[in-house]
């Protein structure tokens, strides 16, 4: 059995954003809306007594501290059941909520190597000591099994890919947006006593044949839902990229996640980056029951799944 805790499910800025007056922002102010952290995940296959952390939000520490299940133990002074850190990509939005993660605690970071080299380049992430938080290499299309600090199995298999996406916002130079192997990737994790497997894609700009074969089958997917609509933050005033430049389809329309996934075989589908612009924050909007007629869910925080 894989167990899944939604710690976050909304995009960069979070819901909402600390700048934003859009009007699910506002809501979000008021009260009419949940508040919603940035996208961040944590995954056990041990009935929750260890948990790996799918991308380190910047708001990783209320989040874990909103958790439960990732409390310290209470018969020990000093102690987390976070056994490890699982990053898909280096923005800023997966990778900031480590530096809250300073505190002497053992686990460990997993990621594409050229995630690793991004942290290296970077001295402020030299907090997390190496000996009592190793950074171990991910390589794609081969098994990971990650263990948990004291070497013990986790009971988890992980096969990280490729995911059509976008270097990191700010490590775009005269390349731009163009994409390199190892910039997005997406995680298939299976629990390897039960056999269920949970695929997570927290980026993608691009559908393709291939991916659809490392979806298909998933008892649980977790897939980026970042906009409605591919123009909808110009639309809305709040800037000047579609989702297709920032390296993300759309929910909506023909060649949208929910019509192009919907022929797949998949058990639950659940939608997580969600920008503040898009409307199915809203339960009560039109665009919100589409998502869950199509058989998708969108998760509050502490929203858990079991499969």
């Amino acid at each position: 059995m894989v167990r899944v805790i939604v710690l976050g499910s909304a995009a960069g800025g979070g819901l909402p954003q600390w700048n934003c007056a859009c009007h699910r922002c506002r809501a979000a102010r008021a009260g009419d809306l949940s508040e919603n952290g940035q996208m961040s995940l944590a995954v056990s296959a041990d009935e929750g007594v260890n948990w790996f952390v799918i991308n380190a939000s910047p708001d990783l520490r209320q989040q874990v501290i909103g958790s439960s299940a990732l409390s310290p133990r209470p018969d020990r002074l000093r102690d987390s059941p976070i056994a490890g850190v699982i990053l898909t990509n280096a923005e800023v939005d997966a990778i900031a909520g480590l530096l809250s993660l300073r505190e002497g605690a053992a686990f460990s970071i997993l990621a594409h190597p050229k995630v690793l080299s991004t942290l290296a380049q970077n001295s402020i992430f030299d907090v997390l000591d190496r000996v009592r938080i190793p950074r171990i290499a991910v390589t794609l299309d081969q098994a990971c099994f990650p263990l948990l600090p004291d070497g013990a199995p986790s009971g988890l298999r992980l096969d990280a890919f490729d995911v059509p996406g976008k270097v990191a916002l700010y490590l775009e130079g005269a390349a731009g947006s163009a994409t390199a192997s190892g910039d997005t990737i997406g995680l298939n994790l299976t629990d390897l006593r039960s056999g269920a497997r949970v695929c997570i894609i927290a980026g993608c700009a691009e559908i393709t044949p291939a991916l659809e074969a490392r979806i298909a089958g998933a008892d649980l997917l977790f897939f980026d839902g970042t906009l409605w609509s591919d123009d909808e933050m110009i639309r809305a005033g709040l800037g000047q990229k579609t989702g297709k430049r920032m390296g993300h389809l759309s929910m909506s329309g023909p060649d949208g996640v929910i019509a192009r996934l919907a022929h797949l075989k998949i058990g639950r589908r659940v939608f997580v980056h969600i920008n503040n612009s898009n409307p199915v924050h809203d339960p009560a909007s039109a665009e919100r029951q589409q998502v869950e007629a199509a058989g998708w869910s969108v998760p509050a925080p502490n929203m858990e799944f079991t499969t």
